[in-house]
C-alpha cells in the first residue's frame, strides 16, 4: 500500500510504502527519505516509491527475500513486468526499463549502507568494440574509459514522437479562453521549458529591464514546481510572447502582492499559483475543444526538433533544454541530424 504524508518539521511531501502488517518496509523507507534528503521532486520520489512498491509485491508472490536474489531472479522479474501472467506485453520496453533503474539504484543504495553483499552487479563493462554512434571530438586524445552497460535492459525501439505544426499551434493559442492561456502556451512552444520550470516561474524572472528573457532560477515552490537537475539558464523569447506576459498582468493578473506568474484567477485561492494538476487539465480542455493531442513535453520536442532543424549547434540546444549533458540531447535528437542530412543529400 502506498501513503502520501507530510514531514511535521519541514512540511516536506512524503511518501510511505506500507506492508501486509501496514508498517512501513523498513529497506524501501530509508531509500526514499535519502531522495527526499537529496531534493528529489516529490514526482520523483512518488514514481519510485510506486516502483518500488510494485517489486515488493513480485517479491512477495515468488516468496523471494530482497537481501538473497540473484540476476536471474531479476531477470525472470523484468519478464513479469513485460508479459505479467500472460503472454501478451502488458508494458513497453520503456517502462520495464524505467522500473528496473530503480531496483538498480535501490540496491546500489544498500549495498553501500552494508546491507546487502556486492554479489548482485547489474552492469558489465561495454569496451566500445566497433564504431561508437556518436564521436566526441576530442576522440584519441582523451584517455578511452570502458562505460558501463546494463545487462538487465530490454531494446528499447526508436520512436519519433512526432512534433506540433505551425498551424496546429496558431489553433491551439486562438481556442484559448484567455491570455493566461494564451501565455502557457506560447511559454511552452518557444523555451521548451518542462512544465515544473513553467509552473515555478516568478513575475522576476520575466523580461529584467525590458529585455525579451526568460530566467530559470532554481527554488522551492510551494506549489511542488521544480527546475530538474538545478538548469539555471536564460531563455531569450519574442517581442510578441512578451507583449501576452504585458497585456496578462493588466487585464487579468489579480492584485495580490507579486509572486508567481501562472497563479490562479478565477478558481481555486486566488493568487495561489497553478499545479501540475491545473495545467494538465488546462491542456486536456484545449485538446478536446480543437481536437489536437497536445501535453507539455510535446512542446518540448517540437521547440528542440525546430532548432535542430534550422541548424542551431547542438551543444546550443542542449543548453536551452537545460540537459545534465549533451549526450541526452543526442540520444533523444540524434536521429534528425541524420534524417536532415538524408533530406539534403536527396537534394542534390
Amino acid at each position: 500500500m502506498l501513503q502520501k504524508g507530510k514531514e511535521p518539521e519541514t512540511e516536506q511531501v512524503i511518501w510511505l510504502v506500507l506492508g501486509n502488517d501496514y508498517l512501513p518496509i523498513e529497506p524501501i523507507q530509508q531509500y526514499l527519505n535519502h531522495l527526499v534528503n537529496l531534493e528529489r521532486s516529490p514526482n520523483t520520489v512518488n514514481s519510485y516509491a510506486q516502483w518500488l512498491k510494485t517489486y515488493w509485491e513480485y517479491l512477495d508472490k515468488k516468496k523471494l527475500d530482497w537481501r538473497d536474489i540473484n540476476i536471474e531472479d531479476l531477470a525472470m522479474y523484468i519478464r513479469w513486468l513485460r508479459i505479467g501472467d500472460g503472454n501478451k506485453a502488458i508494458r513497453s520496453e520503456k517502462t520495464v526499463n524505467h522500473a528496473m533503474t530503480i531496483v538498480n539504484v535501490f540496491y546500489e543504495f544498500h549495498t553501500h549502507r552494508g546491507n546487502v553483499g556486492n554479489t548482485l552487479k547489474f552492469t558489465r563493462y561495454n569496451l566500445q568494440i566497433g564504431i561508437p554512434r556518436f564521436t566526441s571530438f576530442l576522440s584519441g586524445i582523451a584517455k578511452s574509459k570502458p562505460r558501463e552497460k546494463s545487462l538487465l535492459k530490454l531494446k528499447e525501439p526508436k520512436k519519433f514522437l512526432g512534433c506540433l505544426t505551425q498551424q496546429e499551434i496558431t489553433k491551439l493559442i486562438k481556442a484559448c479562453n484567455n491570455k493566461r492561456e494564451q501565455l502557457i502556451i506560447k511559454i511552452l512552444y518557444e523555451t521548451g521549458m518542462r512544465k515544473g520550470e513553467l509552473l515555478g516561474l516568478r513575475l522576476e524572472d520575466m523580461g529584467d529591464c525590458g529585455e525579451n528573457e526568460i530566467a530559470i532560477v532554481t527554488r522551492k515552490n510551494r506549489n511542488g514546481a521544480r527546475v530538474k537537475n538545478n538548469a539555471e539558464r536564460v531563455l531569450n523569447v519574442s517581442k510578441e510572447l512578451m507583449q501576452v506576459y504585458e497585456d496578462y498582468l493588466i487585464e487579468e493578473y489579480p492584485d495580490i502582492k507579486p509572486d508567481f506568474v501562472l497563479v490562479n484567477i478565477w478558481g481555486g485561492e486566488v493568487g495561489e499559483p497553478m499545479n501540475y494538476r491545473s495545467l494538465n487539465y488546462l491542456l486536456k480542455q484545449l485538446e478536446k475543444k480543437t481536437g489536437i493531442h497536445v501535453y507539455p513535453h510535446l512542446f518540448r520536442h517540437t521547440h528542440a526538433t525546430e532548432l535542430i532543424r534550422a541548424g542551431v549547434n547542438i551543444y546550443h540546444v542542449s543548453k536551452r533544454l537545460g540537459h545534465a549533458s549533451i549526450s541526452t540531447t543526442l540520444n533523444s535528437y540524434g536521429h534528425l541530424t541524420k534524417e536532415d542530412l538524408r533530406i539534403v543529400i536527396d537534394e542534390q
